[in-house]
């Protein structure tokens, strides 16, 4: 790809100041020969070019000492990387998002399907797996950019949304991470709660959940790495036995409520939606853990290799999902169970096996560490995305930050702040589409001769001026209210099929993408950049 730029019109007295306060980054003066093995490269080429002010020599000598990684938000360059990438960091990639997703909030979606929708198995089965498959196109697309740009995602946003609006995005982003920190460890409080038979609060299996999540994020991307590698192992394995005691139960027999109606019509839809936005809501995270990898990675291997992960566990959980929701309807003791928590689902289907039923609970609740560490991470990074004053704050202290944020939260608004949350969640999937959108028109359309300068990153006054991303985001946003279909407001365009259709996400994508080449257009013949 080439890496020459447009011209850039000269940077206003803003501008120079923040050029100023972080100048073009270069070689590290300890840079090293990069090893060949890419866990290596995680721990050997992690120390920052910009030192952070606050606590700068305690960040580095936890890093020699303990594996700390000190890097925040600064570009990876080529000499902290292996020469090439081999077929085990491709292994790798795959692992990662199925570890991360094999977990128990992706089966909540499911869940919803005959539960919500009111959707036949089959239907929901049918609807949920290719939901979930759209949703994970944008995620494995924007995973690409980690290993050829060496910058963290919200970092690549500012070449699409400019320096000042791509905060925006980020400021979304830690809501998203933060606010699925908090559902995964209400969720596996309330399993541990449940298993206990409420001997153990809800309080303290969300504090056990949070404190194990703090340990692997806080080392950063070696630990984290490692972690991922292993951590389906044990999933897959109770998830298979999770299927052979509640499987017998599954209603293989029931009907989509309305089948040939609107009503049936708005409830596929919508069901299709929210499948999507499930592994869509990682797409502003999705490189944040592939920036040592190696720049001469195949971009459609790293798209092949998030695809296949990513989309194959989310659709494993979402099947099973669909399966405890439609014998849910069914079996009374599983109602009864579902109307406490989704938890306590999981433990009633289990309990079949007795003592050793309670003990696969445990395993699924632990489960959802892996699906909270790569959030809590992207979350931390989110942070010294804010402003130059954020950034000067070592990594490891906002991972702290954020876990402490997501489990008072938790444990605080145990009672309500889960379906809050899960419904607030939901909006997330319109602004990331549009996100995705802009991104990928800016490459195909504008980037395509002048391609990127990544050494860029941190100069404003080389990157867009994100006016025509500001404006075309903004009518994206104007196109989901009027197509939202949500338990608290239904939009006057969503209103026209069956009792409502969640069509936010569709149009929210076409709305941006129709305004925004035009207005990039006039933005660059004006500004030049």
């Amino acid at each position: 790809m080439a890496t020459t730029r447009a011209p850039a019109a000269s940077a206003t007295s803003t501008e120079k100041s923040f050029e100023e306060s972080h100048p073009k980054e270069s070689g590290h003066p300890r840079a090293h020969a990069a090893p060949h093995d890419l866990l290596d490269v995680m721990e050997q080429g992690t120390v920052q070019v910009d030192e952070p002010k606050i606590l700068g020599g305690w960040n580095v000598k936890l890093e020699k000492l303990f594996g700390v990684e000190a890097r925040g938000i600064e570009r990876v360059l080529e000499a902290d990387k292996p020469p090439r990438a081999t077929f085990a960091d491709f292994v790798q990639i795959v692992l990662l998002w199925f570890s991360a997703n094999l977990t128990l909030n992706n089966l909540t979606i499911g869940l919803l399907g005959p539960l919500v929708f009111e959707l036949g198995l089959t239907d929901a089965m049918l609807v949920g797996t290719f939901g979930t498959i759209a949703g994970t196109l944008g995620t494995a697309y924007q995973s690409t950019w980690g290993p050829v740009s060496g910058n963290r995602t919200m970092v690549v946003a500012r070449y699409t949304m400019g320096w000042w609006p791509s905060k925006i995005c980020v400021l979304l982003n830690m809501v998203i991470m933060l606010g699925y920190g908090l559902v995964d460890c209400l969720i596996a409080g309330q399993l541990l709660s449940a298993v206990a038979g409420g001997s153990m609060s809800v309080i303290v299996g969300t504090i056990i959940a949070a404190v194990i999540s703090l340990v692997v994020a806080l080392f950063g991307i070696k630990l984290f790495h490692t972690y991922e590698r292993y951590a389906f192992i044990p999933q897959i394995l109770v998830l298979f036995i999770l299927i052979g005691v509640a499987g017998p139960y599954f209603n293989a027999g029931s009907a989509t409520v309305g089948a040939g109606t609107s009503v049936a019509v708005a409830d596929r839809v919508s069901f299709f939606f929210l499948a999507a936005s499930a592994p869509l809501a990682w797409c502003p995270a999705a490189s944040d853990y592939f920036v040592y990898f190696p720049k001469n990675c195949a971009r459609s291997k790293v798209f092949g290799s998030t695809l296949l992960g990513l989309g194959l566990s989310s659709v494993i959980m979402v099947l099973i999902g669909v399966g405890l929701g439609s014998g849910a309807l069914v079996k009374s003791d599983w109602t009864d169970a579902y109307d406490v928590s989704a938890g306590a689902l999981i433990v009633q289907a289990l309990s079949p096996l007795g003592t050793f039923g309670h003990f696969c609970s445990v395993v699924l609740a632990l489960g959802l560490i892996a699906n909270n560490i790569p959030g809590t991470y992207s979350a931390a990074l989110g942070f010294q995305l804010l402003g130059r004053w954020f950034r000067v704050i070592p990594r490891w202290i906002w991972v702290i930050v954020s876990v402490v944020i997501y489990t008072v939260c938790a444990c605080a608004g145990r009672n309500n702040l889960f379906n809050i949350f899960e419904d607030f969640l939901a909006l997330m999937g319109y602004w990331t589409i549009m996100w995705c959108t802009m991104t990928l028109e800016e490459e195909l359309i504008f980037r395509r001769k002048i391609g990127y300068n990544w050494d860029d990153w941190n100069v404003p006054s080389h990157l867009p001026i994100g006016i025509a991303a500001l404006i075309a985001f903004c009518i994206g946003w104007v196109g989901a209210v009027l197509c939202m279909y949500q338990v608290y407001f239904t939009g006057p365009i969503a209103k026209l099929v069956g009792y409502g259709i969640d069509l936010g996400f569709p149009v929210s994508a076409a709305w941006s993408g129709i305004f925004y080449p035009p207005l990039r257009y006039l933005e660059l013949k004006h500004f030049k950049r």
